[in-house]
């Protein structure tokens, strides 16, 4: 399969009705990877798991998948031997518990999900690292109580900070020190404590500038009874933070050591988050899981294509087992391609575990390759015409396909000469056929209905067309083939009554208005008057010498105009027919013979003239050859 099949069947945007029901990326990005199988066991698996799922949402008020985040960046970086942040070990605490209760649940549900619950006893549970970080980690943050050093350090600081705070008051308080004051505020550069002064008294105060105003009128001492302990709680910080890193270092240790059950512990989750999301799907739209086989055969009861909305018209379709190629005829906008599409889409969701909505009693078959021609596929920078582009598409698929192959054309043949059209799908379709492929194809050719009636593992099927009200059924019958309908259409789409008995006329007999309509301007500001001139026909008469315009050689005309514009000529000692339009009188027959000339003599051969004369006059060997020539006729 390829990614052209999935997008002609537009698989993604049904994954991602799927998607909606995840509750982490987790799930998500598994059903972006998941591709249909065409292995019967993997299907089977696949749906299982479903039946087990819809099982325990029908039996469950919760499943508890909350706090089951993606933590794949999160392992990545203590793989490359990076130490984990605060909040990343809360992640990965959560991730754990979540697992915990997930692992707890579902061994609980062994008796109606034996396989699912299976899955379960594969989690690891780390309580003990799940502990460690949560004693140590409060608040995004390293706690105080993560060790005693820690908790150490961190009363020096406050009683370090206490000692600043208690001298700057006093610095602004005193009332020495009111004419320097800028504004009675406790600012902090560089995690520093300082007092805003005027510029003019920088001088006056004694202590460190530590930063000065963007217009210049402030700057920002620290006050030197300040300055020790300053320098004293940056010792402490610095101290503190090394403490901080020991023990997120431990913590990450911790988590390290437990890799990759962790690992394994995030594709069972992904898995489980998966598979409650396609049971969710299933359940919103009613859905159920097929029967399957191997073999080819499709039934698809009251079926839906998933992406339509309103009021769909089910699809009741089967194939595979009296007959293995399918044409599908009908009107254009009929539901022809919806059909292909229903399916085709029906088909690649069964084989990725999804269920399908469509009545119980639905069969589907599981295949290795599932191949599209749908759709305009022209290339203008391969410079490829639509009808070049698909049968370049349909060369690859040939190529690819065996004989577990479901192949799905969309007007086969079209966008070429209709007779070369039809007889290339013709062959094509049979060349499938023999290669044991599933077909269906929607055509609008009639040689291709003929050949599939005749073929007797090829059947026709129709979509079926109101006549009294001009609307499609979007309904297909198997078993009979439906026409275009292509005046019906013409005629609610506004068409004159006038030209569709024309074209009527022109499909029953072929006999084409030649009328030539000339149109005469009498002035700039008249109406421009339309005058129906007949455009005059050649009358030829037997014996007249002609031009074969297509052939560059000459012929005498056997038999005179007939309703269809055509002649009979005797060209190279064969009658063939030819129009009026294909031929030029060079010489009549007047001009080529006496008047009392037997024109019959032209048209026969001398054997039989000789032999005409002899039964004329009665020659006994003349009457024996012609009694041999009934008896070889007869054998």
């Amino acid at each position: 399969m390829n990614i052209n099949t999935f997008e002609k069947l537009q698989l993604n945007e049904l994954k991602e009705l799927v998607k909606v029901h995840c509750v982490s990326s987790l799930g998500k990005e598994l059903i972006d990877k998941l591709n249909p199988s065409g292995n019967i066991n993997i299907v089977n698996r696949r749906l299982k798991e479903n039946k087990e799922a819809r099982k325990i949402l029908e039996n469950s008020n919760h499943i508890p998948l909350e706090g089951l985040f993606n933590i794949t960046s999160t392992i990545e970086k203590v793989e490359k031997g990076m130490i984990l942040e605060p909040s990343e070990l809360v992640r990965i605490e959560d991730f754990l518990r979540g697992c915990r209760k997930i692992k707890s649940f579902m061994v609980d549900k062994e008796f109606y999900s034996p396989t699912l619950s299976s899955y379960a006893l594969n989690i690891t549970e780390c309580e003990t690292i799940e502990n460690e970080i949560k004693y140590c980690i409060k608040g995004n943050k390293v706690d105080s109580l993560a060790s005693k050093e820690l908790k150490k350090i961190r009363r020096n600081i406050e009683v370090c900070e206490d000692k600043i705070k208690d001298r700057i008051n006093k610095f602004l308080t005193s009332s020495n020190n009111k004419k320097y004051i800028q504004e009675f505020i406790v600012t902090k550069r560089d995690d520093r404590y300082a007092v805003p002064i005027k510029a003019s008294y920088k001088n006056e105060v004694d202590g460190a500038i530590l930063d000065t105003s963007s217009k210049g009128s402030t700057v920002f001492i620290e006050p030197s009874s300040v300055s020790k302990f300053s320098i004293e709680l940056i010792s402490l910080k610095s101290e503190e933070s090394i403490e901080e890193y020991k023990i997120l270092s431990y913590l990450t240790e911790l988590v390290f050591e437990k890799i990759i059950q962790i690992k394994i512990n995030m594709e069972i989750i992904s898995e489980y988050d998966m598979v409650f999301a396609k049971a969710k799907y299933s359940q919103n739209i009613n859905g159920i899981t097929p029967k399957l086989n191997n073999r080819g055969y499709i039934k698809i009861i009251k079926g839906k294509h998933p992406l339509l909305k309103g009021n769909v018209v089910p699809l009741e379709f089967e194939m595979g087992e009296e007959y293995r190629s399918l044409i599908i005829t009908g009107p254009n906008a009929g539901g022809k391609t919806v059909t292909l599409k229903t399916v085709g889409l029906l088909t690649l969701m069964v084989q990725c575990g999804f269920d399908i909505c469509a009545s119980e009693g639905t069969e589907m078959s599981v295949f290795e390759k599932v191949f599209v021609d749908i759709g305009d596929n022209q290339s203008i920078e391969n410079a490829l015409s639509t009808f070049s582009s698909h049968i370049k598409n349909i060369a690859d698929i040939m190529n690819s396909s065996n004989n577990s192959t479901l192949v799905l054309f969309d007007e086969i043949g079209s966008g070429t000469e209709p007779n070369e059209g039809s007889g290339l799908a013709i062959s094509i379709l049979e060349e499938f056929y023999q290669m044991g492929c599933i077909t269906i194809a929607s055509t609008h050719y009639g040689e291709i209905k003929k050949f599939a009636t005749a073929h007797p593992e090829f059947e026709n099927a129709g979509m079926m067309f109101d006549k009294e009200t001009l609307e499609p059924l979007y309904k297909l019958t198997i078993g009979t083939s439906e026409d275009s309908n292509a005046l019906f259409i013409s005629k609610k789409m506004g068409i004159k009554d006038k030209v569709l008995n024309r074209a009527k006329s022109y499909i029953e007999d072929r006999n084409y208005n030649l009328t030539l309509v000339r149109r005469n301007k009498i002035s700039s500001n008249e109406e421009i008057k339309e005058v129906e001139v007949l455009k005059e026909i050649p009358i030829y008469n037997v014996g007249d010498k002609v031009k074969l315009l297509d052939k560059e050689d000459f012929g005498i005309i056997y038999k005179t105009t007939n309703k269809y514009n055509n002649v009979e000529v005797l060209y190279n000692d064969e009658f063939i027919e030819v129009n009026v339009k294909r031929i030029e009188l060079f010489l009549t027959a007047s001009e080529l013979y006496p008047a009392d000339y037997d024109l019959n003599t032209i048209f026969t051969s001398f054997e039989d003239r000789k032999l005409e004369k002899d039964i004329e006059r009665g020659s006994k060997k003349a009457l024996k050859k012609i009694q041999k020539q009934i008896r070889e006729n007869r054998m």
